[in-house]
């Protein structure tokens, strides 16, 4: 065989292989649909091709064509495991995580190429027990008070995803807090997608403004992505830019975060908590007389710290610096 055909042969394999990778159980798939998933993975393929090697994969692997006009193609639903693409367990665990935790922050057209995966995951530990187990015996809880998310609408939702993917601006209707707020049209630059909480907040600029701004994903009425490629601030950096405190952790939004060294007066019976996790990594604790403890560590002065010292009612006994205390307690300077 020579080297030509030796290379083509191994393209083939690779596009068929790619394909195959793609199909699920219950979804049928059409032919422009593999196109555009191999497109983007830089296979570029005629339709004509696509079905070709469909038709050469079914003599060799139990998968189905719909029969209709366009045709959609699908692994048959009494396909042994065998027959399908690998998935070692902690792959298919992972996938799993992903698809339960995750799925709400990845665009609807990954969402889309992932689903087989997600199918593969899920018939992989079928015939695995103790890693099904695993599953069903993890969750996440929220460390505060759990709130419900607020409705986001799926058309608006999908164009912002897209919109970021993509890297082209958006045209949106949005509407400020409050439902007497009024819509207004902008043209977005997406930058980042952040989640606070149950929220998903978009960081973008707008067209007529260089500042950056966020944009809760709830309040967006219609968006549509345009073909305008967006415009970046130069040196922007999502984790800087949260690290700042702009998402709304600032306690004095004319300044910047600072560090401060904060220490704490409290009962050593509740200090232990701070043994087990800490505040950071230099943190200290002191015991101290009448059963008392001093913890000490250098945190970011944010309205996150403030709102979580208080949480701790009357447990805590003294608080320095002097503006977190008066921070805290929602005293005025003198």
């Amino acid at each position: 065989m020579s080297s030509i055909q030796e290379k083509e042969t191994s393209n083939s394999l690779y596009r068929q292989w790619q394909i195959l990778s793609r199909l699920t159980t219950g979804k049928w798939m059409g032919t422009r649909e593999l196109q555009e998933i191999l497109e983007r993975e830089g296979v570029e393929i005629s339709l004509r091709t696509i079905q070709r090697d469909l038709n050469q994969i079914a003599q060799r692997f139990p998968i189905e064509s719909s029969k209709t006009i366009p045709q959609g193609w699908r692994w048959r639903s009494d396909a042994p495991i065998q027959s399908l693409p690998h998935m070692t367990s902690s792959q298919a665990v992972t996938f799993m995580m992903v698809e339960e935790h995750l799925k709400h922050l990845l665009p609807p057209s990954l969402i889309e190429e992932m689903n087989p995966w997600f199918d593969l995951a899920r018939r992989s530990l079928s015939t695995q027990n103790n890693v099904r187990q695993w599953i069903n015996r993890v969750r996440i809880v929220p460390a505060t008070q759990p709130l419900i998310p607020p409705v986001v609408d799926r058309q608006a939702q999908q164009a912002v995803y897209e919109g970021l993917l993509q890297d082209k601006q958006l045209e949106c209707i949005y509407q400020g807090r409050g439902q007497n707020s009024e819509e207004k049209t902008y043209i977005l630059n997406p930058l980042a997608l952040v989640q606070k909480g149950s929220i998903i907040y978009l960081v973008c600029t707008r067209h007529d403004k260089s500042d950056i701004q966020t944009f809760a994903l709830h309040r967006f009425k219609s968006a549509n992505v345009l073909n305008t490629r967006a415009l970046h601030p130069v040196n922007f950096d999502i984790d800087e830019y949260i690290e700042s405190g702009a998402l709304g952790f600032r306690v004095n939004f004319d300044q910047p975060t600072e560090n401060v060294m904060l220490k704490l007066h409290m009962p050593e019976a509740d200090a232990h908590y701070f043994e087990e996790s800490q505040l950071s990594r230099d943190q200290q604790i002191e015991k101290l007389d009448h059963g008392m403890a001093l913890i000490s560590a250098t945190v970011p002065f944010t309205s996150q710290l403030v709102w979580w010292l208080r949480s701790f009612g009357n447990k805590i006994q003294k608080i320095e610096p002097e503006h977190v205390f008066r921070a805290v307690y929602q005293q005025d300077e003198a």
